[in-house]
């Protein structure tokens, strides 16, 4: 409240050159404590947020063990953030606090792993697996696996 007290002061009674400068400062001092409260949450809600993490673990292999891969395409974080009642840059940012990673990476690495062992366990056509895991096109789906670990689909199968 004294931020904004200050603030109001300084719009009502601007007498010199150092008013614009004093506002700015308070609104950058009051945007510092927003942050605060902001990030404070994820230290002091960190048992809830395990359980965001496990539930969201848990969204994701039913995601890609359905079919919803190939009605849907690619999982999202939009949708697993409507499916957990959160907005998707608060889930991203709790994500990112407890794992290390964006939720997008965290999506991205669970389809890679999943990819490789499909990949190699499987008889399958790459672009049938591509299809399976909600690539829409088997090159995006080739792409985004060598990006990932180095190597084509094809090359990994063939390493392994």
């Amino acid at each position: 409240m004294d931020c904004l007290e200050k603030i109001q002061m300084e719009l009502e009674h601007s007498i010199d050159k150092h008013s614009k400068q004093l506002i700015s400062k308070n609104i950058e001092l009051l945007l510092d404590y927003c942050m605060r409260f902001y990030e404070r949450q994820f230290i002091t809600r960190s048992d809830s947020n395990k359980d965001v993490l496990i539930k969201f673990e848990q969204l994701l292999d039913e995601y890609l063990q359905s079919e919803l891969p190939q009605r849907e395409g690619l999982p999202t974080v939009k949708y697993f953030a409507g499916k957990m009642y959160l907005s998707p840059n608060y889930f991203g940012d709790l994500i990112k606090k407890e794992t290390g990673k964006t939720a997008q990476e965290y999506i991205q690495n669970k389809i890679m792993d999943l990819a490789k062992e499909r990949i190699l366990g499987t008889s399958k056509t790459i672009s049938q697996i591509a299809y399976e895991l909600g690539f829409q096109y088997s090159q995006h789906f080739s792409c985004t696996f060598k990006k990932n670990t180095g190597y084509t689909p094809n090359e990994y199968k063939s390493q392994r």
